[in-house]
């Protein structure tokens, strides 16, 4: 949920702290702080509730050093206020800690701490580190031993950063559910929660796996278990260019990232499209054509937007191959004791590949022996290395909390993954073809789309109630192909602008809830083109007899008594149609939320890797 930064080198590490930290202010917090030690030991901390620019501004001019650790927080434990905020610090001012993720077991290491005369200043959990890991380090004993001593007390989730001002020469980390990526220097290392932290800096980057502790040192690292055993890891290259993390003369990355969805499509089409064949290309499943014949049932799994996305998913490899499927929160799956079916192939989708409720889903499956592919973004994430095989998609750096061009993507990847599977099923090479050419379609479509951004600004105002009636919500409604796109669509609303939205299938309106429908509860309907568009158009009709009033997300404007306003959108092949209705009802949120002044890359309460519950 925060963000982590940390420099060791022959540098000033505050000038990389701070902007490392102001690199991570799209993961939202509350509050800010660093902690520097020069090769002459002492301990410098400057924290602040309140933004990066703020911590800046309150950093001494002559707050210098070589090694350093910095942090963002939003608030678990403890209210935010400049006590509350990282790093945390022991009792003599020599160690300081900086940590993502929740220690469980806090209020009993806490009580155990203050017994024994420890003084708290903070009322968060992750103070008990510092006073644990000083508690454990001798005069003549290694850091890195103390810190393996103090994981072994502690139960919950965390990614740590511990700097000994009397030690200035290394960095211990460690992850366990929540991210640490070391950065390759030249004679520096560089350490961060997320790579967007470290891109301008390295592109030699080493994903910690859980339960892996490293030590950090201007020439290089070594890896290592908590019982001491030493690991290895070779970097990888990131591939993700600095200027994805600048919004590029838009107003919001948000805005940003929805303009970016066409060339975000055609990367994650990129190679992958078989003419000869009328199929798809997707070597990194790790599948051959048999084994995917042997697979009986599909289930899909994510948090949020990924959930959706895997629900879209879903229904294109039920139509294109005719294979069973299902999605399923990740968040539910993890504790209900699953049964895991051997015929059964399992998808765990995430943007970040770090989402700890789906890391915790896939290791279920792999502990009872199930297969698990992944459809994820960030190259060498957890979750990507925890699969079997899988799909990425290439959509460059997702820097606003609320995902478009990352679900846009990933639904791309379930139509290349439907049409993989149905080819090798009992899918038509004619009807392979009609797939093919519709999804090299769809950039272009989606241009045309954004095209109408005008109109579609206008209409957020009406209905945010800043232009027209208030509202007291609204209602988000799709036939089979089109709920999922409802309930993403709500989901949008919800997250950004924070009007209250719900999503419904339009077959169930008449099951209780019409009876909410009025002028003040507008409705989004999705009306596709296609065989359920009588049944579609009888539902407005339902609606408007109510006074309800309608906007319609349609291939053509239905009759003016059904829909008081329409965006009319392109029309593809019947299963891809959900993805370009989708695209409206981002700008419409995106647009509602402005209208509202809203603070749109980081809504409140959410954050973009959710690693703790």
């Amino acid at each position: 949920m925060c963000g982590i930064v940390a420099y060791i080198g022959p540098k000033d590490a505050t000038t990389f702290l701070l902007e490392g930290l102001q690199r991570l202010e799209y993961r939202g917090y509350d509050s800010a702080g660093v902690a520097v030690a020069g090769k002459t030991g002492g301990l410098k901390v400057c924290k602040v509730k309140g933004r990066v620019a703020d911590l800046a501004a309150a950093v001494p001019a002559r707050f210098k050093g070589t090694t350093g650790i910095g942090h963002t927080r939003w608030a678990t434990h403890g209210v935010p206020s400049d006590a509350n905020a990282h790093p945390h610090v022991d009792n003599a001012g020599r160690i300081a800690v900086v940590h993502n993720g929740i220690i469980e077991n806090a209020d009993e290491l806490r009580a155990k701490l203050t017994a024994e005369g420890v003084t708290f200043t903070s009322e968060t959990d992750t103070e008990v580190l510092a006073h644990l890991v000083a508690a454990h380090l001798t005069d003549d004993g290694e850091l890195e031993d103390a810190v393996r001593a103090v994981l072994g007390h502690v139960v919950g989730t965390y990614g740590i950063a511990v700097l000994d001002s009397a030690r200035p020469d290394r960095i211990v980390v460690a992850r366990n559910g929540s991210p640490i990526v070391l950065g390759i220097g030249e004679k520096e290392m560089f350490v961060a929660s997320d790579v967007a932290a470290l891109v301008r800096y390295t592109r030699q980057v080493v994903h910690l796996e859980d339960g892996e502790l490293a030590t950090v040192r201007a020439g290089g690292f070594n890896t290592f278990t908590s019982d001491a055993r030493p690991t290895t890891r070779q970097p990888s290259t990131v591939d993700w260019e600095i200027g994805s993390y600048d919004t590029a003369g838009y107003q919001h990355f948000l805005l940003k990232e929805i303009h970016e969805q066409p060339a975000a499509v055609e990367r994650t089409l990129s190679g992958r499209l078989d003419e000869r064949f009328a199929t798809a290309h997707l070597g990194g499943l790790n599948l051959d054509a048999r084994e995917l014949r042997e697979i009986r049932r599909v289930k899909i799994l994510g948090c949020g937007s990924a959930y959706y996305a895997g629900e879209m998913g879903a229904q294109l490899i039920e139509e294109l191959a005719r294979i069973p499927a299902h999605s399923e929160p990740a968040s539910e799956f993890r504790y209900r004791n699953p049964v895991i079916e051997a015929d059964t192939l399992y998808i765990a989708v995430s943007q970040s590949g770090e989402t700890y409720d789906t890391l915790a889903a896939v290791q279920e499956i792999k502990r009872k022996g199930g297969r698990v592919l992944g459809v994820v973004n960030t190259v060498g994430s957890a979750i990507a290395r925890e699969c079997d095989g899988g799909i990425y998609l290439h959509a460059g750096p997702e820097i606003s909390v609320a995902s478009t061009k990352a679900f846009t993507s990933t639904v791309i990847a379930f139509a290349l993954l439907a049409l993989h599977f149905g080819r090798i099923h009992d899918l038509s090479p004619a009807d392979g073809r009609r797939i093919v050419n519709a999804l090299r379609a769809l950039p272009g479509q989606i241009r045309e789309i954004l095209d109408q951004e005008e109109q579609v600004a206008k209409l957020a105002a009406e209905f945010a109630g800043t232009a027209g009636a208030p509202t007291e919500g609204m209602m988000f409604i799709g036939r089979v192909r089109g709920y999922p796109v409802a309930r993403e669509g709500a989901q949008k609303l919800k997250e950004i602008s924070y009007i209250h939205a719900e999503a419904y299938p339009a077959s169930e309106l008449k099951h209780g809830p019409l009876a909410l429908i009025s002028p003040e509860l507008p409705t989004v309907a999705l009306v596709p083109d296609d065989e359920l568009l009588d049944k579609n158009l009888t539902t407005l009709g339902e609606i408007k007899a109510r006074s309800g009033r309608v906007l319609a997300i349609a291939h053509r404007a239905p009759e003016a008594k059904l829909a008081d306003h329409c965006i009319v959108v392109p029309k593809s092949e019947p299963e891809l149609d959900p993805l370009l209705l989708n695209i409206p009802l981002q700008l419409l949120a995106y647009h509602a939320a402005v209208a509202l002044e809203r603070d749109v890359d980081r809504p409140r309460n959410l954050a973009k890797s959710v690693t703790v519950e």
